[in-house]
Formats: structure tokens, sequence, C-alpha cells
């Protein structure tokens, strides 16, 4: 079963998003997502920096 996350302060940084959810502990975590067809890039991070550096640094492969 897939997690039902609200995303919050969602940024765009090239084609990868940044954006900010709860887990299931209630706890913030960050993700990166890239949005480009056929890429799946996708990560959790625990602070907001890392979640933006990754998106900064991602390229994709498709």
């Amino acid at each position: 079963m897939a997690a039902y996350r609200r995303f919050r302060n969602v940024i765009r940084i090239g084609p990868v998003q940044v954006a900010t959810a709860y887990d299931g502990r209630g706890r913030d975590k960050h993700t990166a997502a890239c949005t480009a067809p056929g890429c799946g890039f996708a990560a959790d991070y625990d602070t907001r920096a890392g979640a933006e550096l990754a998106a900064r640094t991602h390229r994709c492969k498709a």
C-alpha cells in the first residue's frame, strides 16, 4: 500500500522537485524527485539542504 503524503514547501530545481512532508512517525522528511519521463530518481533526506543539494547535482540518465 502506498503512503499518502501531503507535501508542502514545494520548489523546482531544473527537472527535480523538492518538497517537505511528514513521515509515518510525524517527523519532517524532505524528498527530491525528478519529473523527467523515464528518469525514476527519487530520494528522501533528513535535511532540506541535503534534498536541495541532490536536486542541484542530479543529472538525468533519460
